[in-house]
């Protein structure tokens, strides 16, 4: 706890004796380090606020990443109005990283962003069941192959014989 290490190595058969001892360099008195431990515990604000700051840059470098690929591989599924306001929530995030914005204001614009990216993937996801024949947002557990799917004729069944079992315990 002090830094200070002792270390002896004795050898039984020869009995010689080698002794190294380690000590602190830092020159740290007590005064020293209680001082600093004040100093850090002055500045937990800052250093709080400061990683807030850091974690809210972070979402929203995240989210523009993400819905700008989103953007890029399915933006010619979406109609322009959805597609607009993705980009205008986009810049304004953008925006708001460079200018180094207060976490407020990159949190109201990464929420902003968040939604409008929620209304591109809807607008994706309804695009995608419009393509595909006979399919609605609202049957996606109802298909030709599921039961009560009606229309589509089931694969015949193998020969299924259903059984019962009983363990028999041999260590009695």
């Amino acid at each position: 706890a002090n830094g200070i290490l002792h270390v002896t190595a004795k050898d039984r058969a020869t009995s010689n004796e080698q002794k190294i001892t380690i000590t602190s360099s830092s020159g740290l008195s007590k005064d020293e380090v209680e001082k600093m431990a004040r100093d850090a515990e002055s500045h937990s604000a800052d250093d709080k606020r400061r990683k807030d700051e850091v974690d809210a840059r972070n979402r929203a470098d995240s989210m523009v990443y993400q819905v700008e690929k989103m953007l890029k591989d399915h933006g010619s599924r979406i109609g322009e109005a959805d597609k607009k306001s993705v980009e205008v929530a986009l810049e304004d995030t953008k925006k708001a990283i460079a200018d180094n914005a207060g976490v407020e204001r990159i949190n109201a614009a990464v929420d902003q962003l968040t939604a409008a990216s929620h209304k591109l993937a809807e607008a994706m996801y309804r695009s995608t069941a419009d393509q595909q024949p006979g399919g609605t947002p609202g049957d996606a557990g109802a298909g030709a192959g599921s039961p009560g799917g009606g229309g589509a004729k089931q694969a015949p069944k193998d020969n299924v014989v259903d059984a019962e079992f009983v363990d028999v315990d041999d260590k009695k």
